[in-house]
Formats: structure tokens, C-alpha cells, sequence
């Protein structure tokens, strides 16, 4: 029994219990931090709130709060296990260029995190573009941006430092339309017109103009529609749009142009 006591002893002596319920107080105060900005983001009705901007502040908002509260539970791990934090501190600036390039890419990451909202780069909802990938935009976080890709569904995390990288991308989708060259101006602008109409019906989309000619290309004269979307459907707007164009041609008996080689003799 008195092994017992010695041990509980010594274990109180080392501050163990004390670190433990500094990490549990810190995690629960954290919690309720959080349960705060989540209601917020959910029920109020200001218009900060419920743009995609406010969202966008928000979801900063939580991740510097989850650092914050990171580097004091540590500092306070370190003070009552009778590190002297002062001379810690004190110490960060002998080693801060050593500290600071083993993380310099995480400071990148975190002022380019700031200059998103700062420079109004782009916000959560907005749709964009990273390298070949066109998605939604989940989180912004100190560090990373989250999007989700419009082709697969994946999530992907972007470092914030890569934001030059990033498009937004427009309303706006741009459809060839090639038409042979048998087919005459007046009647190949008459069936663009038609496929103009039949367009604008589709799910999803605004508007659709024509445009005009775009290329003569080797066997088709190539002619061009703007068809204004909902940014979330561009894909699937323009598998509608060609489909429209293949049944106007069906309708106006028109085949498709396709790459002919003619051979003549003498």
C-alpha cells in the first residue's frame, strides 16, 4: 500500500496529472469555441454571414484559433513541467534562422492563407482552376485550400503557397461546332440557331450566343457558341450542348465533318 501512495506520489510530483488536465481543459474550450462559430456560420442571417465570403472567414477564423490554442497548451505543458518558457522564448531568437528555414514553406503557406481573403483571391463556393483540375472550393485554411473536383468528386488539398497557380473560373463555356464545307453560310448560321435555342432549354444554363466563325480548319469550317452555366454543371452543360448539336445535324441531315484524304489522278 505504501508502494502505492509512493508511486501516486511521485506521479503528482511530476506534474503528469497536472499536463493531463491541461490538455483536456484546453480541448474542451476549444470545443466550445467551436460549436459557437459553427452556429454562427448556421443561423445568422447577416449578409456576412451567409455569403460565401463570411463562410470563407469563418473557416480562417477556425483554423488560427486551432494554433493559437496548439502553441499555448504547449507553452503551458512547458511551464508547469518546469521548462522556463521565458528563457525558451528567449532562446527563438538565437535559432530563429535555423527555425526558420526548416519552416519556411509553412510560413509561406500561411501569409499566402491571409492575402486569399486579404486580396480577395477567390472564396469558398467559388469554382477554380489548378493545373488540369476544375473544382469547388471547400476550405480555405491557413495552410491548405480544399477543392473538390468537379469531374470525380475527389477532394484535394492545394498549398496555400501554390495560390499563383489557381484560375477562377468563369460562367462561361466555349463549344466549337464544326460544319462541313458543302453546307452553305446562310444555311449553316440557320442551324446554329437552332442549336442556340435548343441550348438555352437545357438544365443549367443562362444563355447561349453565337458567336460566329472560329477557325477554317482542313475539313470543316468551325463555328463558335457561348453558353453562360451554373459554374457547379460546366461538364455536364457542354455533354448537353453537344448532344443538342448531333441531333440538329440529325434533323438537318448534316454528317459530322472527319479528317478525308482525296486522291487524284491524271
Amino acid at each position: 500500500m505504501e508502494k502505492i501512495k509512493e508511486l501516486i506520489k511521485n506521479i503528482w510530483h511530476t506534474q503528469i496529472v497536472n499536463s493531463i488536465i491541461i490538455i483536456i481543459v484546453s480541448i474542451f474550450l476549444y470545443s466550445i469555441i467551436s460549436k459557437i462559430l459553427n452556429r454562427s456560420e448556421s443561423k445568422a442571417k447577416s449578409k456576412l454571414f451567409t455569403s460565401n465570403k463570411g463562410k470563407t472567414y469563418i473557416n480562417l477564423l477556425k483554423s488560427i484559433i486551432r494554433y493559437i490554442f496548439i502553441i499555448i497548451t504547449f507553452l503551458i505543458l512547458l511551464q508547469i513541467n518546469g521548462v522556463n518558457v521565458g528563457s525558451v522564448l528567449a532562446g527563438v531568437g538565437v535559432l530563429g534562422v535555423v527555425f526558420g528555414l526548416a519552416i519556411q514553406d509553412w510560413l509561406k503557406d500561411i501569409i499566402r492563407g491571409s492575402s486569399i481573403l486579404s486580396d480577395d483571391y477567390f472564396k469558398v463556393g467559388d469554382i477554380v482552376r489548378y493545373k488540369n483540375i476544375e473544382g469547388k472550393v471547400l476550405v480555405i485554411g491557413l495552410k491548405t485550400t480544399k477543392i473538390k473536383d468537379l469531374a470525380t468528386s475527389n477532394i484535394i488539398s492545394i498549398a496555400n503557397r501554390n495560390i499563383e497557380e489557381i484560375e477562377v473560373v468563369s460562367s462561361f463555356i466555349y463549344v466549337r461546332i464544326p460544319m462541313p464545307y458543302e453546307v452553305k453560310l446562310y444555311k449553316a448560321e440557320s442551324v446554329i440557331q437552332d442549336i442556340v435555342e435548343l441550348v438555352k432549354k437545357n438544365n443549367n444554363v443562362k444563355n447561349c450566343t453565337y458567336k460566329g466563325i472560329t477557325e477554317l480548319a482542313s475539313s470543316s469550317i468551325e463555328y463558335l457558341i457561348e453558353v453562360d452555366c451554373d459554374e457547379n454543371y460546366k461538364l455536364q452543360v457542354k455533354r448537353d450542348a453537344l448532344r443538342t448539336v448531333l441531333l440538329v445535324y440529325e434533323n438537318n441531315n448534316i454528317v459530322v465533318p472527319y479528317t478525308q484524304i482525296d486522291i487524284h489522278n491524271k
